[in-house]
């Protein structure tokens, strides 16, 4: 069966691209190139479902994703 999850990728402050899969608590990973992380989130996603799986544990389906924009006030006086 094939299944299809969100994963978040942000750069940290030392350039090491974190990934995450939202949808998987626990299921996360890292890489020196943003494609090196989305391979490895892959590739932990994978595990984490055949652990579940071998566990009797249920598959989590994704429901929904939504993008939300949220706009701050610069604060006055700051430059930005």
């Amino acid at each position: 069966m094939t299944y299809r999850y969100t994963v978040v990728i942000e750069r940290d402050e030392d350039g090491v691209y974190i990934a995450v899969c939202p949808a998987l608590p626990g299921c996360y990973t890292q890489g020196r190139t943003y494609q090196e992380a989305l391979d490895h989130i892959r590739d932990a996603i994978a595990l984490h479902l055949q652990a579940r799986q071998d566990l009797g544990e249920p598959i989590p389906v994704e429901t929904a994703v939504e993008k939300v924009e949220v706009t701050l006030e610069t604060p006055s006086g700051s430059a930005g």
